[in-house]
């Protein structure tokens, strides 16, 4: 018998990947707290997990949406 897969949203390459709180996320993307939590209501700013009642990040997952944030095409008006 061979044991099934665990199949998660999140590649497990990243194991060894830095775990941050909210305010360590906010450090490193350089913006208010505030507006981290509201992208985060919002579902619209980088992926998030809670441990508890405490939000979560992985650094490989700011870092990730940050170059998709420069990669996105710029909407001029």
């Amino acid at each position: 018998m061979t044991a099934e897969p665990i199949h998660s949203e999140r590649p497990t390459s990243n194991l060894g990947d830095e775990m941050l709180s909210l305010q360590e996320a906010c450090r490193l993307l350089r913006v208010p707290e505030g507006t981290l939590r509201y992208w985060r209501h919002l579902g619209c700013g980088p992926r998030s997990f809670k441990v508890g009642r405490h939000v979560r990040y992985w650094r490989a997952d700011l870092i990730m949406w940050l170059t998709e944030q420069t990669n996105r095409p710029q909407d001029h008006r």
